[in-house]
């Protein structure tokens, strides 16, 4: 991979936990190794909380502790207030201090960003992981139509100020294009592989179907966030389904959550009579995540609600292994009947679908060599690379704007 021909130096204002190894953090840091594998100098800043990840030409800012918070939940709350506050004057401070040719901003750092590209007439790349206003409704945070309708005119301020927007995912293209057709965006998806900046790590298979005593079982694997909206709750009432029908003895392995969202679904799992064949790993490090899956017959997604594609989703498709999703647009907008099984999202329905992929191995493996084709054919690095090169040239060119 040749860096870009252009190359500038960008302040990235990341209003997350980073690193943490969950959706947005994730997107993240693929956009960062994206732009200094092209040569890009980026400095980030971020919040106090998270993980340093050191890569050639980053440099890491964070903002000022905020007392009392060690984490940082996913969606909207009252504590992102404070952090993105102390996030707003570091990167003012940053921009007091140095030279960029670009601001790039993700999620709610936009609605600020607009004054301090303004101020410092820096051109602007937004780039929007979801629509703001949509995640209120989606976390149910409030139903304050006031609040509502200051979320849409800060967004609506911020992708119109905008040299160029970059969206994730099909649904969030269409709309940016549909309202904004005179703004420059463009659909960049996560298609980025983890093992580009954590490799797997050799040898740990075995120890994992050691300790989660796994003897012989088909292992249905789910890997991700633990948040509601994720649907383990279907995936729960789905086994209990499932283990009723299915000759064969099965287990069931959550990767990912934290410590009380686990101990939550094991409770729920003990209430419907399947916890034995349950196994809740917590957090693991993406390098693990890899020998999780080699040990998987079906992989799962069940997620209900929302517009934005799971990053899991990309990786499933390369992973060789079948797929079961539930039939809601997260998923549609890049699976189809051909590449996975797409279930309805209710138990019943989603039972059969897990049982009928491991009961037809010879036509679960026709689509799983589909799903590595359209990885291939549609969501390769190095298109993502010119993506990414292409949207950052066109804020640049566009210049500062509003």
């Amino acid at each position: 991979m040749t860096a870009a021909s252009n190359r500038f130096r960008l302040l990235m204002i990341a209003p997350q936990p980073w690193f943490q190894p969950r959706g947005t953090p994730f997107s993240v840091l693929h956009r960062i190794k994206a732009l200094t594998t092209l040569g890009h100098q980026v400095d980030l800043a971020t919040y106090h909380v998270g993980q340093d990840v050191p890569m050639e030409r980053l440099r890491i800012f964070r903002a000022a502790r905020v007392p009392g918070v060690r984490r940082v939940r996913i969606g909207p709350s009252k504590t992102k207030v404070a952090l993105d506050l102390a996030l707003y004057l570091r990167a003012r401070g940053l921009l007091k201090k140095n030279q960029y040719d670009l601001l790039h901003t993700h999620e709610e750092a936009g609605f600020f960003g607009v004054g301090l590209a303004r101020r410092w007439k820096l051109p602007h790349l937004y780039d929007m992981h979801s629509s703001l206003p949509q995640q209120l409704s989606n976390f149910k945070y409030s139903r304050s139509k006031a609040l509502l309708s200051l979320f849409t005119r800060l967004e609506e301020r911020t992708i119109r100020s905008a040299g160029a927007v970059i969206t994730i995912c099909p649904e969030l293209q269409s709309y940016v294009s549909e309202r904004y057709p005179h703004v420059t965006s463009l659909l960049i998806e996560n298609v980025a592989d983890n093992q580009i900046v954590f490799p797997a790590e050799p040898g740990l298979q075995e120890k994992i179907r050691s300790e989660l005593r796994l003897n012989g079982e088909k292992i249905v694997l789910y890997y991700g966030t633990l948040e509601p909206y994720q649907g383990i709750d279907l995936l729960i009432e789905s086994a209990a389904h499932a283990l009723r029908s299915s000759p064969r003895p099965l287990r069931f392995v959550v990767v990912g959550g934290q410590e009380e969202q686990v101990r939550r679904y094991q409770q729920q799992a003990r209430a419907a009579g399947v916890d034995g064949s349950f196994s809740f790993t917590g957090f693991v490090p993406p390098q693990a995540i890899p020998s999780y899956v080699a040990l998987a017959d079906v992989l799962v997604s069940t997620r209900q609600s929302g517009t934005n594609s799971p990053l899991k989703i990309y990786s499933y498709l390369r992973s060789g292994k079948p797929i079961v999703a539930t039939d809601h647009v997260t998923h549609t907008q890049i699976l189809t009947s051909e590449v996975a099984v797409l279930a309805a999202p209710t138990a019943e329905a989603f039972s059969r679908a897990v049982l009928w992929t491991l009961d037809h191995p010879e036509q679960a493996a026709a689509m799983t060599s589909a799903a590595g084709r359209l990885a291939e054919e549609k969501y390769r690095y190095q298109e993502y690379l010119d993506k990414v090169q292409w949207i950052v040239e066109q804020a640049v060119h566009n210049g500062p704007r509003g």
